[in-house]
């Protein structure tokens, strides 16, 4: 009989895993490295492949943003030299620069990240470090300093070179970085761009489209529309040794997502591996995963007893600092999930209201979500009567001796 109690109890704990199990594994993804992320945990939803070292092509440009908002105001006027016009080779993408032009750094932006002109990439890293190379040393250094164990670039635009590589694990910190910045993240969420009549090209008719299909609305039925509604950014990439490639973010039910997929192909029908794994990545997402709110703040956690605090006292609510809200499957009950609370070593009265008294963590799908615990109110220490009473013992005793008779000497 105990061994079919055991037999039953170890089916229902194999249903409840299986049930609280990922089903990514079901996800097609066609493209040589994939990762989606959640940005506000840094919870891994899905990945393939994504700590070897790939060709970028022009998401490496993200980078490239990055280090310009840094250095630059988007009112400076950087002036175009001929080797930014000329070091393009034949087929890549460029804004019709001139050399000896005058444009903003706000404009150079806009056709880098929107349009993916590879000329404004190298006006913009001259003008902050001198050269390519420069900046280059500029870019590696910055992708150390956010995280990125596996990149080494040599030039801001992405152009093909065997030394020029990165990871899927390494844009997406990229990626995270540049959102944080509000200029970077309305940039890249753009759909064209328009550089205006200037010193050496006095018309207005150089007009771009974005490259980034996800976030460009196109009202056809055309089995290559791409357009996701929830899609905010990010770029796109391609040469024909780093196949397709794009960095993209998602926003949807509070929650949001960076895609990264490198060196995708096309389908048998013709269509772009990139933009259907990247949906195909985002809509698992969305379907599977949610934000919960386990705790406001100042919630009550638990009530403690405070050693040597008084009767009236002692009784100590403990409130959650801050609110914890954590990304969870939708299968996970988050909300009953019991905490790990600390309180703080020799912890005693007198306490203060609004002391921090502890910690508490919640693991959720091996994250963990901690905050401070406070003190609700005050608990003061009561007063020790054995040592009152060995005190005024001793004051008594020594008046009593103190105010003893002396006596008289006899006289001799």
């Amino acid at each position: 009989m105990k061994q079919i109690k055991k037999l039953i109890f170890s089916t229902l704990i194999i249903f409840f895993l299986l049930g609280n199990v990922s089903n990514s594994a079901n996800l097609k993804i066609d493209s040589g490295a994939a990762l989606l992320v959640e940005t506000s945990s840094d919870k891994i939803i899905y990945e393939k492949n994504i700590n070897t070292k790939m060709y970028p092509a022009s998401v490496t440009k993200i980078l490239t943003a990055i280090l310009v908002l840094e250095n630059c105001n988007l009112t400076d006027i950087a002036t175009v030299s001929s080797n930014a016009v000329n070091s393009i080779p034949t087929g890549y993408v460029n804004a019709k620069l001139q050399p000896g032009e005058e444009l903003s750094i706000r404009d150079l932006l806009y056709v880098l990240m929107v349009s993916s002109a590879n000329d404004s990439a190298v006006v913009l890293a001259e003008h902050v470090a001198g050269t390519v190379e420069n900046f280059s040393d500029m870019m590696n250094e910055k992708a150390i300093s956010i995280g990125c164990t596996g990149t080494h670039f040599v030039n801001p635009n992405g152009i093909h070179n065997v030394n020029h590589y990165t990871t899927a694990n390494d844009l997406y910190l990229m990626a995270k970085y540049g959102m944080q910045n509000s200029t970077f993240r309305e940039i890249v969420s753009k759909t064209s761009c328009t550089l205006p009549a200037t010193n050496r090209y006095p018309a207005t008719d150089r007009t771009f489209s974005t490259t980034n299909e996800l976030i460009r609305i196109n009202n056809n039925t055309r089995p290559d529309n791409y357009y996701y509604k929830y899609a905010t950014g990010i770029k796109t990439g391609y040469t024909s040794e780093a196949k397709n490639c794009l960095v993209a973010s998602a926003f949807r039910d509070n929650l949001e997502f960076i895609a990264v997929v490198l060196g995708g192909g096309t389908t048998d029908a013709g269509l772009s591996a990139r933009f259907l794994d990247t949906i195909h990545l985002f809509d698992y997402g969305y379907e599977n995963y949610t934000l919960t709110k386990i705790k406001e703040a100042n919630d009550i956690i638990k009530t403690v007893e405070i050693a040597k605090g008084t009767k009236e006292t002692k009784n100590l609510n403990l409130l959650i600092e801050d609110s914890i809200t954590v990304i969870n499957n939708k299968s996970t009950d988050a909300i009953n999930i019991i905490p790990d609370i600390t309180l703080n070593e020799g912890l005693q009265a007198p306490v203060s209201k609004g002391d921090i008294v502890g910690t508490i963590t919640y693991l959720v799908e091996d994250i963990e979500y901690s905050s401070q615990l406070i003190a609700s109110d005050d608990v003061k220490k009561k007063i020790d009567i054995s040592v009152y009473l060995v005190g005024g013992g001793l004051v008594v005793l020594i008046l009593a001796v103190a105010l003893m008779p002396k006596k008289k000497k006899k006289r001799k």
